[in-house]
């Protein structure tokens, strides 16, 4: 079609009416169609006739009617003002034509859809770190709080921070720890990089944790269990009571609540309870002396950390059955050294300051019952701190109500002691010595108390009853001789009053073995067996350490913190002693005076500032 074809537009409606009145003749060519109608069918033929010799096709005007032609292609040439108009129409059309108007916006629209999506993915990213932060840190602080927790708090936090992932996004570890109370605080940032927000110029996010945690003890209970036998005497004593009244004051005065109390539990061979406490458990053997008042502990009661109230306890006799007297035939005056007894060897020590104080919160009051401390007497630790854990244990809750009521303790201690598992209170024991066990005598229950077959004259001789003696009964050891009655209207005596004027073995032997036997040999076979009847074992020294770590691991077990202190004690006493703390680090090797002092110090010290923050 040549340069016509050049020319060509595309007309999607044309008809024979405008090729007939357009003015000029239109060159065109309108594809033949079995469908066309007779009349377009004409006018198409004559132009295929009319222009075969020039190459254009023509349909002349006023030939043919109008019928309308869809969808047909026409070329041809047109003017300069049928263009313009063409195009005018055009533009109008496209002008009016709403097809495609919400394209723009659809786009529009899903770009900031597609962005907001983005951003969605970014946020829900940084909310996943900081929530897993938050809980890591919650964790972590919780485990570090409790009070329970022995290891380091700080440490706690950093191993399990680390353990989770987040090692290098925590930030700081804060601990503060008081004697009853401990707080935490841990604090981490994640650095979380957006997928999406750094288009727009965020390039990351800081997803900040903090977690903060605090277990507090409001109830402190701390037993002082003091080793005051013959051995503390001296220079040690006095360091000792440097060093308790020190703990005493270091411990109060940072109690201004009154949440402390403190007891004092002096021992040697024995605890002296005092009349108040003693009057409170189930004795039985019961001598009347006064300031002694100590009770014999059967073995079935370690198996526990109270002691019952409702068992028969027997008192110790007050008596000197420690030292030896002379063994000769001749008799032997019973106002001499052989024969007076040694109370400061003592199993049950006569001394007042000795007894043991019951909790306090008096600084004043207990200071005065330590400076009052005598030491004398043989070592027991087990005895110790079995009475020591027993005022802890919360069967003596009973007992302290009843001695509030009495005036005889102060009423703010009221409740306790307080449950083991009270999560506001803590129980401490501070166990100390200088020695190590030794075997352990009693004077057994026949010759405790009672009708003794001993007389006494008013000027102070003694006659004793021999039943089984043939003839006069009553042997007279000043004269070495037999007499039908008591000697001088003698008195019979108590067993108590006997232990307090005579040695044990005196009384075996000037009383005993003297009377009975005729030959030396008679003699010693006597005053043995007459000992043995009146003096057994308590305790052998392997018994004492078994009972003394049967009380240490119930203690444990209950959560009372021990504290163990051996003060220039031998080995077996310094192994009883470590093994009995609640740690290696709760035990303390003291040397010298200044080390004594330095562990209380220490003690008093990680009670009331066990380093850890809010």
């Amino acid at each position: 079609m040549g340069d016509t074809a050049a020319r060509s537009a595309i007309f999607l409606a044309a008809d024979c009416r405008a090729m007939r009145h357009s003015g000029k003749p239109a060159r065109s060519v309108f594809p033949a169609s079995p469908t066309m109608p007779p009349a377009c069918q004409g006018c198409h033929n004559f132009a295929i006739t009319s222009g075969q010799q020039s190459g254009q096709r023509m349909c002349l005007r006023g030939q043919h009617p109008t019928w309308l032609v869809k969808e047909q292609t026409v070329i041809f040439a047109p003017s300069a003002r049928a263009l313009t108009r063409n195009l005018v129409n055009r533009s109008q059309q496209f002008h009016r034509d709403e097809d495609g108007a919400l394209i723009i916006f659809a786009l529009v629209l899903f770009l900031l859809m597609a962005m907001m999506g983005g951003f969605a993915v970014d946020l829900i990213r940084y909310e996943s770190s900081r929530t897993a932060l938050q809980n890591t840190l919650d964790r972590c602080t919780l485990m570090a709080a409790s009070l329970d927790q022995r290891l380091d708090p700080q440490s706690v936090v950093n191993d399990c921070v680390e353990k989770a992932g987040f090692g290098r996004d925590l930030q700081s570890v804060d601990v503060v720890q008081s004697l009853n109370t401990r707080s935490v605080v841990s604090k981490g940032s994640v650095d979380t990089k957006p997928f999406f927000m750094h288009l727009i110029g965020i390039n990351k996010f800081d997803a900040v944790g903090s977690s903060g945690a605090e277990q507090a003890i409001t109830n402190v209970e701390i037993s002082l269990v003091l080793d005051v036998s013959g051995s503390m005497s001296g220079a040690k004593i006095a360091n000792l009571k440097i060093a308790a009244a020190e703990f005493v004051d270091n411990m109060l005065a940072n109690d201004p609540n009154h949440r402390i109390s403190i007891s004092i539990v002096p021992y040697n061979a024995q605890v002296n309870l005092g009349s108040v406490l003693r009057a409170k458990y189930q004795a039985v053997n019961l001598h009347g002396v006064a300031d002694v008042n100590c009770l014999e502990l059967p073995p079935a009661v370690f198996a526990a950390p109270g002691i019952p109230r409702n068992v028969d306890l027997p008192m110790m006799a007050y008596s000197d059955h420690y030292y030896g007297t002379s063994l000769t035939n001749a008799a032997v005056s019973p106002t001499g050294a052989s024969a007076l007894p040694n109370y400061a060897a003592a199993f049950c020590t006569k001394q007042p300051s000795n007894i043991v104080r019951l909790p306090s919160q008096n600084a004043t009051v207990l200071k005065s019952q330590i400076n009052g401390l005598v030491a004398g007497g043989n070592t027991s630790i087990t005895l110790g701190m079995k009475w020591g854990l027993a005022l802890l244990d919360p069967s003596a809750r009973g007992m302290y109500n009843e001695l509030i009521g009495a005036n005889q303790m102060g009423t703010n201690l009221t409740g306790r002691p307080f449950e083991y598992a009270d999560p506001e209170s803590m129980k401490v024991i501070v166990l100390m010595t200088d020695g190590e066990h030794v075997a352990h005598n009693r004077v057994t229950d026949p010759y405790k108390t009672g009708p003794s077959p001993i007389y006494k004259s008013a000027g102070g001789d003694y006659s004793v009853y021999q039943p089984t003696h043939a003839g006069n009964k009553y042997w007279v050891p000043h004269l070495g001789n037999w007499s039908a009655t008591p000697y001088n209207g003698g008195v019979q005596q108590n067993w108590e009053t006997v232990w307090a004027n005579l040695k044990v073995s005196y009384v075996a032997w000037q009383f005993y073995a003297r009377a009975l036997g005729s030959t030396n040999t008679e003699r010693n076979t006597l005053y043995t067996n007459q000992m043995n009847a009146m003096v057994q074992n308590y305790d052998s020294v392997a018994g004492m350490n078994t009972s003394l770590q049967q009380s240490c691991g119930l203690a444990k077990q209950n959560n009372v913190l021990v504290y163990g202190i051996a003060f220039e004690a031998p080995a077996n006493g310094q192994a009883q002693i470590s093994t009995c703390a609640t740690s290696p680090a709760h035990y303390f090797d003291a040397q010298n005076g200044a080390q004594i002092q330095a562990a209380f110090r220490t003690i008093a010290s990680n009670l009331t500032q066990l380093k850890l923050t809010q």
